[in-house]
């Protein structure tokens, strides 16, 4: 099979719901954190999620499920929800979907304790693993924001319909969101969407599509630190 064209990151469209307002012109300001006002600013973001009372799930599960991975990576994995082992053990993808996942970014050179970051849309399992309601995900979201703005990845990979359709805004198909570069946020993130690996386990037939999937992911991601690279040049 012949391999997938290279991904222009430069005119790739991305869905109107998934942008957000340019910035005003003018001089862009940056703060400056520390890496103490980094741990102090995640351990605060860690309580809140875990005493967090927003929406009802907090009245369901066992406890909230923040992320996993380095405190700053250029990789962010976002899937749907905790399921109930990940309610119990408090971490994001484990059991055999996050085996699974787990190969899937090896694959790619990816870890989830070096080099990417991995969280879920909401922070509280629904019951039954159903769908995360409008309600909740309205209520969890900021704390994925947050999330995003300590982090600061160059690129997302959302996992799975429910996620890539709640974080994109839009009710379109997975069908319709692989394949293309997306922007999340008031950083205008790239995002790649693909199956969740718990959909693969029950489905491996599209397994392929994945790869093909990751390659893309890896190949935005190439471009986006290769241009950062020669942007730097004299």
């Amino acid at each position: 099979m012949a391999p997938a064209a290279t991904p222009s990151v430069l005119t790739t469209e991305a869905p109107a719901l998934a942008r957000s307002d340019p910035p005003a012109a003018g001089p862009r300001r940056t703060s400056v954190v520390t890496s103490g006002e980094a741990a102090a600013q995640w351990q605060q973001l860690l309580e809140e999620v875990r005493r967090c009372t927003l929406c009802r799930l907090h009245a369901t599960r066992t406890q909230g499920v923040l992320g996993v991975g380095p405190r700053r990576a250029d990789w962010l994995v976002i899937g749907e929800a905790p399921g109930a082992e990940e309610d119990r053990r408090g971490e994001p993808f484990v059991g055999a979907a996050g085996q699974l996942l787990d190969a899937m970014l090896r694959a790619i050179g990816l870890d989830r304790h070096t080099n990417v970051y991995i969280a879920n849309v909401l922070k509280s399992r629904p019951p039954n693993n159903r769908d995360p309601r409008p309600e909740e995900v309205e209520a969890c979201l900021p704390y994925l924001v947050r999330q995003i703005a300590l982090l600061q990845p160059k690129i997302m990979l959302a996992v799975g319909r429910i996620a890539a359709q709640n974080l994109l805004g839009t009710d379109a198909p997975l069908g319709r969101l692989r394949g293309r570069v997306h922007h999340f946020g008031e950083r205008q993130t790239p995002l790649v969407v693909t199956y969740h690996p718990a959909y693969l386990l029950r489905t491996p037939g599209d397994k392929r599509k994945a790869w093909e999937d990751l390659k893309f992911a890896r190949s935005v991601y190439q471009q986006l630190t290769q241009g950062a690279a020669d942007g730097n040049r004299p």
